[in-house]
């Protein structure tokens, strides 16, 4: 047994020091079915809570025991069983307890459709005993139901009771003679840990899995579609972490929103149009979209700690393990947790797309910067289109804007003089997938695209179909090669439209080199102590903002003039145009999580001194530009 399966198994061991060791091994629920039985707009459903094997790696790697939900007379589930039914129905439902010398309360069971507040419309049901209940589900929308039997609210459920959550889908009712809609898929994300993370995210958690319908990648279900198939997902947090969820090579729609008491639906002038979408601990999210582009994509949250390379079970790899950087295969071996993959076929044969001889042709050089370390790596991106070679650089810098223009193709060879494989992901650029930077997935069949060994190169070739801001960043070991450079914007003009920095402003937050510094400051455009802006009054500045920190999925940005809020127009998000109706004057404030971008415009209208500040969720400053105004 190698060492992370045995501290794996060590830890996880721990959580039920009770239960007997039971022969039952989980279902892993895919939330296709729903469970009881509907009849005359009532269903009845009987669940119960027990002890069983979870084996959320594959089959044969190591399992675990926790609590789960099952129907009574079949298997315990992760996720727990599917609640779906049409708006007005009537649930008939009886609850065991089967987990010995265990107090269950269990949230969510009621017609208020759920409440996360300990004790708010619970349900407390003693060991060996059984509750009955009934109630209406009239709202339409997402939402869950959760256990504990620990006593803990639903933020901080990270252990043995961690699994106990289950979905609910109230449709809307059918109406005389009209059809069934087309079914959506429905995913569950789950998580054990050993600790809390929170809004800084900890790396001292030793354990920590993630799974998306009880399975960890590279388990998790691989999802096949049809070109200009239209796509309808709901995906429910229920776990004590964020995630900003993206989607590759493609944006999807935000239908609705929901924190599991209530879910919002938005009209279609009133959805945004995303490819990362921030989900907060214990909330829900429905999304449309329609691929435009055959071969191989990824939907994941861009934290790299939850999906970055581990052991069974969440086991952290030891930091001197060659697997952490060196494999085979990234997406198969440098990858693990809260990813899902996605395979886009064409009904009609697809040819390989021709080069273009037209195409403007850039170098991007992979190098390492003077001062790096093996400890403490700097990396550089140094964009090289003619002439020599620029110089290069010492210490941390973030990579240069790459401004391309919108139907132009490009090629941009990647050059690697590092010593490790490295590779780049176009962040938000729809294109061909063997070009999309996911080494060994992105492409199809015997096409992948490959990882950028040492002294190589690999061209990605692209045309933009639209302006925006994007970024470009590694997509191997990002914990450690983003953290040390491998990161830029990504800027994509009109045609026609020449660049201007003084007015164009792009703003790239990154996480410093090393975790000491992370926990307290974020860099601004590369820099602890990023250069003063010079503003004139009367003009409309372009702010671009772009998160691809390691750590920082809750943070906002404010603009101030002293003390006060300023205001600027919202105009664009993750590169899409907002519709003309969203763009009011607001107050300068936006929270913007790991690989999102958000563009404003800021007129000042008098002299003063002014400053974007970087700040967590609950104020801690972070970073700082100032600005002034003449």
């Amino acid at each position: 047994m190698n060492d992370s399966i045995l501290l794996a198994f060590l830890f996880f061991t721990q959580l039920l020091p009770n239960a007997s060791r039971p022969s039952e091994r989980v279902h892993i629920n895919d939330n296709r079915k729903a469970a009881g039985v509907l009849k005359n707009g009532v269903l009845a459903l009987h669940l119960e809570t027990r002890v069983a094997t979870w084996h959320p790696d594959a089959d044969n790697d190591p399992g675990v025991q926790v609590q789960a939900f099952a129907e009574v007379g079949r298997p315990a589930e992760i996720p727990g069983p599917l609640i779906r039914v049409p708006a007005g129905t009537v649930v008939d439902l009886s609850l065991r307890n089967a987990i010995p010398k265990t107090l269950l309360v269990v949230h969510g069971l009621s017609s208020r459709p759920l409440d996360t507040a300990a004790g708010a419309e619970s349900v407390t049901v003693d060991a060996e005993a059984t509750r009955r209940m009934r109630f209406r589900l009239d709202a339409p929308g997402t939402y869950y139901y959760w256990g504990t039997t620990t006593g803990r609210r639903f933020g901080v459920r990270i252990h043995e009771d961690a699994q106990l959550t289950g979905a609910i889908v109230v449709d809307e009712p059918l109406k005389l003679g009209s059809v069934a809609p087309a079914r959506d898929r429905i995913f569950v994300i789950g998580m054990m840990s050993d600790t809390t993370g929170g809004e800084t995210l900890r790396e001292d958690r030793k354990h920590l899995l993630f799974v998306i319908n009880g399975r960890s990648w590279p388990h998790t279900e691989r999802l096949s579609y049809y070109l200009g198939d239209t796509i309808r997902w709901r995906v429910l947090n229920a776990t004590a972490d964020p995630h900003p969820m993206h989607l590759h090579g493609t944006y999807y729609n935000v239908e609705s929103r929901g924190d599991g008491e209530r879910d919002t639906t938005y009209t279609p002038d009133r959805r945004d149009v995303v490819n990362t979408e921030f989900l907060p601990d214990g909330a829900t999210m429905t999304m449309s979209w329609s691929p435009e582009h055959t071969g191989n994509w990824l939907f994941h949250c861009h934290i790299p700690e939850h999906f970055g390379a581990r052991g069974p079970l969440g086991a952290l790899r030891p930091e001197n393990s060659d697997a952490m950087h060196t494999v085979a295969n990234h997406a198969l071996e440098g990858m693990n947790g809260l990813v899902m993959g996605v395979s886009v076929r064409s009904k009609n044969s697809t040819a390989v797309t021709a080069d273009n001889p037209h195409r403007r042709r850039l170098r991007l050089l992979v190098r390492t910067n003077i001062g790096s370390t093996p400890r403490s790596p700097f990396y550089g991106f140094t964009l090289h289109e003619s002439g020599p070679e620029p110089a290069i650089d010492s210490g941390f810098h973030a990579g240069p804007p790459i401004v391309l223009v919108r139907g132009q193709p490009v090629g941009i060879m990647v050059v690697n003089r590092t010593s490790v494989p490295t590779s780049v992901h176009w962040h938000g650029i729809e294109l061909e997938s063997y070009f999309d930077g996911v080494a060994g997935f992105s492409g199809a069949a015997t096409r992948l695209s490959p990882a950028v060994a040492p002294a190589d190169s690999f061209e990605a070739r692209f045309t933009p179909p639209r302006a925006g801001t994007f970024m470009y960043h590694t997509h191997i070991d990002e914990a450690h090669q983003a953290r040390a450079g491998l990161a830029g914007m990504l800027l994509v003009l009109e045609p026609g439209k020449r660049y201007d920095p003084a007015q164009d402003i792009p703003i790239l937050i990154s996480s410093p080199s090393d975790a000491e510094s992370e926990a307290h400051r974020v860099l601004i455009n590369g820099s602890l102590t990023p250069p003063m802006l010079d503003l004139q009054r009367g003009i409309t500045y372009r702010f671009r903002f772009g998160n691809i920190t390691t750590n920082r999925p809750g943070m906002r940005v404010e603009v101030l003039r002293d003390t006060l809020l300023a205001t600027w127009t919202p105009i664009a998000k993750d590169g899409a145009d907002l519709p003309v109706a969203r763009r009011l004057l607001q107050p300068a404030r936006q929270r913007i999580s790991i690989g999102e971008t958000e563009d404003f415009e800021v007129t000042p209208t008098s002299p003063a001194l002014m400053r974007i500040e970087m700040r967590t969720v609950a104020g801690t400053l972070l970073g700082t530009i100032t600005m002034r105004v003449r």
